[in-house]
């Protein structure tokens, strides 16, 4: 755009300065000839009282010489011989040299007229006077070629400037204008790029004419709604795992209690299947919304979520409690991912446990890193390594309550580990990273001291 507005301004420009400039340009130049000729003729008429008074040869010489056209060779006088009709006989020539042709000069004292006549390198200005009843003579001024035109050429290159800064100026108005138009318009085109590949907190900044502001405004407000029905379907799709995660995890216990049997079978395969599709959900509810904060309190989203599965702690008679959750204690991770993650390893606990089985959650802030631990009271894990990896497990269940968490740690540079806990069963330490890695001092056993506390 900005670059046609230019050629358009560029090209309207242009041809106004062509069509002021050349009739201007004649103008100059005929200006110039006629004030050349004009003083040429005032030269010749400067010798005419001289004629009037004498004849003499010697005083018209002097008075020629004491003009400047005569001093510099350009005026001369030619008295001409008795008239015969329309025929001269002779003549005389005083000053000169003679620039004007024998024809010319017998064609003025004949025709008695003022005439211009081209001669080589210039003009001759022929102006015939008549000296009384029979007597004429005839003035010349010779103007070179270069008097004519001078200062033609120098008044058309500053008129040629002149246009050439006109259509610059207005090329670099349109410019400016245009920027007014295009700069707005590429911001608002940058912002719903960024919007259509997925950044929803993309917004433009209404600028321009009237027009482009409303199409900001627009944008902004579309942009808004969308991020807000985003948010609104994320948090339904997280918070509905989360709610059906208790009468799952009852149901699954039901079904455990049927016995054998081809109906037990299929009841248990359709409860594991459902859980392998929560557990889906779960992880795609698992990215941040736009808005939500990049770090949250570890302390505040583990008492809410152990006040979430308290509910089914107390209806299967298990002890729970947490610890280390009095003071706020901020963790680099979103409030959804470390709710996710947490709800996964308590949940391990209900599904991997007998019904009576306590377990307790402490929280534990220290150099560059938060500690949660995850430990229960029963049979703990076999095989820490084998059920750290992806969508391993060995009750049936899908496996991918671990691999969340150990997801969530090691975005934070941290990591996950299987241990056995002081009451007796297994622990889980997930490790979150808040700072400068641990001094080099510590070492890897000061690191599994801390851990293990």
């Amino acid at each position: 755009m900005r670059r046609t507005l230019a050629l358009v301004c560029a090209a309207v420009t242009s041809m106004v300065a062509i069509a002021f400039l050349i009739p201007l340009a004649v103008i100059v130049r005929d200006v110039a000839r006629d004030r050349a000729f004009t003083s040429a003729q005032l030269t010749g008429a400067a010798i005419e009282p001289v004629l009037a008074v004498t004849t003499s040869r010697a005083t018209l010489a002097r008075a020629i010489a004491s003009t400047q056209a005569g001093e510099a060779g350009q005026l001369a006088v030619f008295l001409a011989g008795p008239r015969s009709g329309d025929r001269v006989s002779g003549g005389t020539l005083v000053g000169g040299p003679q620039h004007a042709s024998d024809a010319d000069l017998r064609l003025a004292v004949t025709g008695g007229e003022s005439f211009i006549a081209p001669v080589p390198g210039g003009y001759a200005v022929l102006q015939p006077v008549a000296l009384g009843a029979s007597g004429l003579a005839v003035t010349e001024v010779y103007v070179p070629a270069a008097e004519v035109s001078r200062g033609v050429f120098a008044s058309w290159a500053v008129m040629t400037a002149v246009a050439v800064a006109l259509i610059g100026v207005s090329v670099l108005v349109a410019d400016r204008l245009a920027t007014r138009i295009t700069r707005p318009a590429r911001a608002l085109a940058e912002a719903a790029g960024a919007l259509g590949n997925g950044d929803l907190t993309a917004r433009s900044t209404p600028a321009g004419p009237p027009e482009l502001v409303a199409a900001g405004d627009a944008f902004n407000v579309m942009a808004d709604r969308l991020s807000r029905l985003i948010t609104a379907e994320r948090v339904m799709a997280a918070d509905l795992p989360h709610r059906l995660r208790t009468p799952l995890t009852a149901l699954r216990m039901n079904a455990a209690g049927l016995g054998p049997g081809r109906a037990a079978d299929e009841t248990r395969l359709a409860v594991s299947r459902l859980e392998q599709e929560i557990d889906l959900i779960i992880r795609a509810a698992r990215r941040p919304a736009p808005d939500e904060p990049a770090g949250c309190d570890a302390a505040e989203v583990l008492t809410e979520r152990m006040a979430f599965w308290s509910a089914l702690a107390e209806d299967q008679g298990r002890a729970c409690h947490l610890t280390g959750a009095e003071r706020t204690v901020r963790v680099p991770v979103p409030r959804s991912d470390l709710a996710t993650a947490a709800d996964a390893l308590i949940g391990n606990v209900f599904q991997h446990t007998a019904e009576g089985t306590g377990f307790a959650v402490t929280l534990h802030a220290g150099d560059g890193v938060v500690l949660v631990f995850f430990a229960d009271g029963g049979p703990g894990i076999s095989d820490p390594d084998s059920a750290l990896q992806r969508g391993s497990s060995g009750a049936g269940s899908t496996g991918l309550g671990l691999d969340i968490a150990r997801r969530v740690a090691e975005s934070t540079g941290g990591g996950l580990k299987i241990d056995r806990s002081a009451l007796g069963g297994a622990q889980v330490q997930l490790w979150l990273r808040t700072g400068a890695p641990l001094s080099r001092r510590t070492g890897r056993g000061g690191r599994r001291r801390l851990i293990s506390r």
